[in-house]
């Protein structure tokens, strides 16, 4: 795995480029100086934490033949802004989940991709608490 960043513009505008050619947009905050070009860091932890736990989850359900028709993710976040560095103190992720789905099978396949698979969430939740919920829209 390798990720490569140009600074694009001012202080803080970077691009980031994978081995695939994919790109995403960082800045930092207007605050510090940050022009709004971007992503801030920490919120590409959260997307990358959506991302996996999602990939997770539609795989388990999947397996378990559970006719999943979509899914969206929300994430709210708070951080340890008194510290240095602030860290994620708490992280809710919610999962909309739409179709006929067993309530069982939703909770298992949360419940293992958030203890076993996902491996942003396993990085996380070292040092912050993860809190998930979901619905289930037929």
């Amino acid at each position: 795995m390798e990720i490569n960043l140009i600074r694009k513009s001012g202080k803080f505008n970077f691009e980031a480029s994978n081995e695939a050619g994919f790109k995403v947009e960082l800045d930092a905050k207007p605050a510090i100086g940050g022009e709004g070009k971007g992503f801030r860091p920490m919120e590409t932890l959260l997307v990358g934490l959506g991302g996996c736990s999602g990939i997770d989850v539609v795989n388990v359900l999947t397996k378990q033949k559970e006719p999943l028709n979509d899914i969206k993710i929300s994430i709210k976040a708070t951080r340890r802004d008194e510290e240095m560095p602030p860290i994620f103190d708490v992280i809710n992720i919610h999962f909309d989940l739409f179709g006929d789905l067993s309530t069982t099978k939703v909770e298992r396949a949360l419940q293992m991709t958030f203890e076993k698979y996902c491996s942003v969430s396993n990085i996380l939740g070292r040092s912050a608490t993860i809190n998930f919920t979901y619905t289930i829209n037929k």
